[in-house]
């Protein structure tokens, strides 16, 4: 059995509740596996808003929400599932062929996956086309365009 090389980047749980937003991070070992990052989000159970968001080496970032129907999904460049298990676990549960070739880049999944947040889809598709940007930068913008920024970076720092 080959041992898979671990995922690069990074993850973080936000939770927010009574008004109040906390970000903590997961760990880095759910890059690998969508079961694995819903199974750490479901640990976590919240009263309010509950959601992971997750940079993968330096080329993708997954917004997973948990809820009891089953999770909301964004995959901010659906090629990605050529090279990526995480991302191609993603458009698996979207029920979306992989792509042909890595040429364009385009998101996949729920673009009004926190609209009730205050990051309508619109905005959210510029956010996840941004080609010159790390998803790191990408992730701190939608923090901040939710309210949740200054948490976000501050647990980055930590990182």
């Amino acid at each position: 059995m080959a041992v898979k090389e671990p995922v690069a980047g990074f993850a973080v749980a936000v939770v927010r509740e009574d008004g109040r937003w906390r970000c903590q991070a997961l760990d880095a070992g759910v890059l690998a596996s969508l079961d694995a990052t819903i199974t750490e989000l479901a640990k976590l159970r919240s009263t309010g808003a509950l959601f992971g968001l997750l940079a993968v080496d330096d080329e993708f970032f997954v917004i997973v929400r948990p809820s009891p129907r089953g999770p909301s999904l964004l995959l901010s460049d659906a090629a990605a599932a050529l090279d990526y298990d995480i991302a191609a676990d993603v458009l698996d549960v979207l029920r979306v062929d992989s792509p042909e070739d890595d040429e364009a880049i385009w998101p996949e999944g729920d673009l009004d996956i926190l609209a009730d947040l205050g990051l309508p889809a619109p905005e959210l598709e510029v956010i996840a086309g941004e080609e010159n940007l790390y998803p790191d930068e990408q992730l701190q913008m939608i923090a901040s365009r939710c309210g949740f920024g200054d948490q976000f970076v501050e647990l980055l720092d930590e990182l």
